[in-house]
């Protein structure tokens, strides 16, 4: 039988860093050193996908990170100038 205090801990929710809702599902993302905490995906991408240099969108694909810059694709690495970018499908 558990005690009082162990059921208490067990019940005990994360609160997402974004949108702070107490989820008792939430998860935790490790990256660069830090832990992050989120009650969906939508919240992670929201928090940690870098943006594009060219078009603004959040990349949660792959993009390619040219002299310390991230962009969607190849597509908008050329556009801001960048040679030698190949897509790679």
């Amino acid at each position: 039988m558990f005690r009082r205090s162990a059921v208490r801990s067990m019940r005990r929710m994360a609160r997402c860093e974004v949108c702070g809702n107490d989820y008792g599902m939430s998860f935790e993302v490790h990256a660069q050193g830090a832990v992050h905490v989120f009650d969906c995906f939508s919240c992670a991408i929201h928090r940690m996908a870098p943006i594009c240099e060219h078009c603004r969108v959040q990349i949660i694909g792959q993009g390619v990170e040219v002299e310390g810059q991230w962009y969607c694709g190849g597509h908008c690495a050329r556009a801001e100038g960048k040679v030698g970018i190949v897509d790679h499908v």
